[in-house]
This record gives C-alpha cells, structure tokens and sequence, in this order.
C-alpha cells in the first residue's frame, strides 16, 4: 500500500512510498481510507518544524485528519464492514497522569501522550489503517463528503466546551463572538458560535475570495483590526485562531467587561512584540476577564463535534473544502494557495 511519510526534523523529507499493509491486531478496525484533511500542522512537520516518529523507525506516516470505511471489525466492537469512521489522533500517557487517566487526555500533564501521524505513532495519510475499537468514532454516511472536518470540528467543540464552563462562574447571557482569522479552525469556530444562536463577527485580512462569503452565510466579515472592530460591537467572547502576535495582543486587550478570550492559534517563537503587561493585567483583573488556550481533544468533543456537523448546513462545509487533490500529487495539498480555505488529500 502506498503511504506519505516524512523524517521529523528533517526539511523536504516527504514521500509517497510503498508499506507493508497493516496487520489487525485484537480489538482493532482495518479501516481503508477514503480522504485526508491536510492541516497546518502537516506542513510544519514537512518543513522539519514539529513531528517525532515512532521508536525504532525513522520515518513517521503523516495525517491525522481522518476519513474512512471499515473493512474489518472485531465482534462486540459496535463496528462493522462498511461504516464510516475516523481516528481520533492522541493517546493517554502510560503512566497515566490524573487527566489522562480520566479521560481527559487533551488535558495531559507530563507531555507523554502519543499523537497519530505527529507524535510518536503513524497517522492515517495511508490507503489502510488501523485504530482501536475504543479510538474510533462512527459517521453519519450523510457525512461522507465532509467527514474529514472531524478532526478540526472538535478543537473548536472543546474551545466551546470550555469557554462555556468557563462562562458558569458567574452569571453569562454572551449575545456576540469575534473570531479571529478565517481559516477551517476560524470558520469552524464561528459556525459553532452561530449554532449557538450568538451574533458572529469575523476578522481576517483577506479583503476577497471565499472565506468572506463563508463568513457572510454565518454572520459578519471584517478586515479592520480588533480594536476597530470591539468599539462598534464589543464581544463578550473572543476566540483567536491566527496565532498572530499582533492579534493575539488585540484580542486579550478588547474583549468586554469579565469576557472570555480563547486562544486557539499556535504563535510562532522568536519574534519580538513590545507589549504593556501592565496595563493588559491591569484590564484583565478589574474586569474580571479570562483567557486561556486550548488544543486538541478528547472522546466527548468527538460526540460533541459530531453533533455540531449534523446541524450544520451542508452545503456549507462542502464549499469550506476549497481543493481535493489526488494522493500521488500530494506535495501540492500541502502547498498554500491564495484561495485555499481547506485542502484535502482524496486517496
């Protein structure tokens, strides 16, 4: 079978090369692929960024961004042939830590979780795949042309859970959200703020193209900048997804009065920002706000994320996937086009 593996570590190292088929171990799925969301994180590990391989292989198999079909199941496992599935991507440390061992892995405190195709286990930028039983989350078939937008479905359905748990300590009726940036986990961000019935504003610096008009099916589309923005409608909810240091700043210092901010967008290190700590703390005590980050997800966010997509309009999602490329031109899904909103890999 063919497969996309890459050295971490080690620039310009991808390759679509032919692999053993994987053997089913007891209480696995063998699962055949069906398409592959390409992310940013894939194109970090490419550029030799990120991304650890398994112990004793040098080669890790990208993906994590899963979709597809069962062709073998253990009785008892609640699969069978022919459903639709994806993977989840972490796994609990072996020690375990007190969130891991809850459950709650996403939350892992030591940093010994493993990752499908990031972190120290082979993704699922296969033509099969395994995945125990317990990591894999059924589909609707209905989804099938969107399935992949799982994966990133649920950073946002943890963001939400989050910010919502967060919102319970004091009284909060949140009438607006801004989000910031207009890629899939911003415009998956803002869909599930419209799901919620807030009023949904939208910054990204594109001035054209079709993120704009995904936007304008959700809510409002800005190309100003945060602050512009929060004096004509402050946001009680800011959910930054740019990792810009700029915008991060903006966001932290314009939400309203005890406001959640939600960083989402992983900055990138060695770029000086100049930044008044003391008056941004100064705001942030005497208004009560809050602002955490948040990454990746766990068994619940999968349901909740599933949810999510079964209310959403399909159509919708469909016109987020703006490129399917076929997997022996792979390279050119990891490549960013000026109208990319989200690449998949059709395998």
């Amino acid at each position: 079978m063919r497969a996309i593996t890459v050295i971490p570590g080690v620039p310009g190292s991808q390759l679509l090369e032919e692999r053993d088929p994987p053997e089913r171990e007891e209480g696995e799925l063998l699962v055949e692929v069906i398409e592959l969301g390409v992310c940013g994180t894939d194109a970090e590990i490419v550029a030799g960024e990120y991304g650890w391989a398994p112990p004793g292989s040098q080669r890790l198999v990208l993906g994590h961004e899963s979709l597809g079909r069962v062709r073998e199941a253990p009785a008892g496992s609640g699969f069978a042939p022919g459903d639709l599935v994806v993977g989840v991507v972490r796994r609990p440390d072996p020690v375990p830590c007190i969130a891991c061992a809850h459950g709650e892995f996403d939350f892992c405190r030591n940093g010994r979780y493993t990752e499908r195709g990031i972190k120290e286990l082979h993704g699922y930028g296969s033509e099969r795949w395994t995945v125990e039983a317990e990591y894999a989350v059924a589909i609707d078939p209905a989804l099938e042309p969107v399935g992949m937008l799982m994966e990133p479905t649920t950073i946002l359905a943890k963001a939400w859970d989050q910010i919502e748990r967060i919102g319970r300590r004091a009284h909060f009726a949140p009438e607006r959200v801004l989000v910031t940036g207009a890629g899939p986990i911003g415009l998956l961000a803002a869909l599930l703020g419209a799901e919620r019935g807030l009023e949904v504003h939208v910054l990204d610096r594109d001035t054209a193209g079709p993120k704009r008009e995904l936007v304008r099916a959700l809510g409002h589309y800005h190309h100003s900048d945060v602050g512009t923005i929060a004096k004509a409608a402050p946001p009680d909810i800011i959910i930054e997804a740019t990792g810009a240091t700029p915008v991060v700043a903006e966001a932290i210092a314009n939400n309203a009065a005890y406001g959640i901010v939600c960083l989402t967008g992983v900055s990138p290190e060695g770029r000086p920002f100049t930044l008044d700590l003391g008056a941004l703390n100064r705001d942030i005590v005497l208004e009560n706000d809050v602002v955490f980050g948040s990454v990746n997800a766990n068994l619940g966010h999968y349901a909740l994320a599933a949810d999510a997509l079964a209310r959403a309009d399909r159509g919708w999602l469909e016109r987020m996937i703006s490129r399917r490329v076929p997997l022996d031109d792979f390279e050119q899904a990891i490549e960013r086009r000026p109208d990319d909103v989200k690449v998949v890999l059709d395998l």
